[in-house]
């Protein structure tokens, strides 16, 4: 437990300690995101705030993890630092999507491969079960890269990507502490301490963006947590510590970005768009055409995220497809409802 304690506070005191230094280099060297038609910011704003939560998490989890307790760990912080270092070059100078694709491509494959992160059941969902295990692997590193960008599209208002990821963070980090898996928990927690003290720069008026380095990183992070989620439920013997509907769980917990992405992604396809060709159509941006504020929008979506991990939690019990069809149900229900209020207040 002190261990879980102190990586949060060392994390955090070192990413809060950094960013000053941070935003006067890119200011230095201007490298600060210049806001377009497609920006939802007016001014010029340093983007490698990634790099102090980068330096926190990993200074921390090192720190803090016992050795007898690193195990598999190795991998999982080698797979951070790829993608650490792609996202810090595309945000000093931009890289092409495939070099970025094939960068989160070698971290996935290091997480299923060497760390044996990897979803080997589906608890019945769509009557699955069992999968073997090269679908199994497959399936693993489409999830890990899957999340990587989901929080990386959802990245458009101040705090949101943060504070999403830290409501993760929180969630499983309490999760890996109660069935002792203690190296989890301090590499969730740890997180949650870079990620608070970066918030601090990055609610409105934001001082510093996490860019690609920052939103890239917690994405990997919480796909991890989510998958190790997966397979310690699974072996849960201890019935006040399973949760029966495991992966609807771990979707609600990162419901934002997961369903955000699928939505956005589909709906382009449906246009004959390319799913990456960006623009205004993401939640974010429906709550900021209604007249919401920063802050506003990123309260509305971490509360309704929170919502979405109560009801999962509390219907565990019932069919997980059933349970399922209520989750992805409520979520158009809500974005049709959002949709509406959009096309109405244009046409008025």
């Amino acid at each position: 437990m002190y261990n879980i304690i102190l990586a949060f506070i060392t994390a955090f005191l070192l990413t809060y300690r950094v960013i000053p230094a941070i935003i006067d280099v890119a200011y230095n060297k201007k490298l600060y995101d210049i806001p377009d038609d497609r920006k939802s910011h007016t001014e010029i704003i340093p983007r490698l705030g990634g790099i102090s939560i980068f330096a926190g998490l990993l200074f921390s989890i090192i720190l803090w993890t016992p050795f007898n307790s690193l195990g598999d760990l190795q991998y999982i912080l080698s797979a951070f630092i790829i993608i650490f270092l792609i996202g810090a070059k595309d945000d000093i100078e931009p890289v092409s999507p495939m070099k970025k694709f094939g960068a989160q491509v070698l971290a996935a494959f290091i997480l299923v491969f060497q760390s044996n992160v990897r979803i080997s059941e589906l608890y019945g969902i769509f009557g699955i079960h069992e999968i073997p295990f090269l679908a199994s692997a497959l399936f693993s590193m489409f999830v890990i890269i899957a999340i990587i960008n989901a929080f990386n599209l959802i990245d458009g208002v101040d705090g949101l990507a943060g504070t999403i990821g830290l409501l993760s963070s929180i969630v499983f980090g309490y999760l890996f502490y109660e069935v002792d898996r203690i190296e989890l928990s301090i590499v969730a927690f740890a997180m949650a301490g870079s990620i608070i003290a970066f918030l601090n720069y990055n609610y409105t008026p934001a001082k510093i963006f996490m860019g690609d380095t920052g939103s890239l990183l917690i994405g990997l992070v919480s796909a991890v947590l989510a998958i190790k989620f997966f397979e310690i439920n699974k072996e849960q013997t201890n019935p006040r510590l399973f949760i029966q509907s495991g992966p609807i769980f771990a979707i609600s917990v990162l419901i934002i970005p997961i369903f955000d992405t699928v939505r956005i992604m589909t709906l382009r396809l449906l246009k004959g768009k390319s799913p990456f060709h960006p623009d205004r159509g993401h939640i974010h941006h429906l709550l900021l055409d209604l007249g919401f504020t920063h802050m506003e929008v990123t309260a509305i979506l971490v509360v309704t995220n929170a919502i979405f991990i109560y009801i999962a939690y509390s219907f565990q019990f019932i069919n997980v497809n059933l349970l399922f069809l209520i989750m992805a149900g409520l979520a158009f229900v809500l974005t049709g409802i959002l949709v509406y209020l959009v096309k109405r207040k244009k046409i008025a």
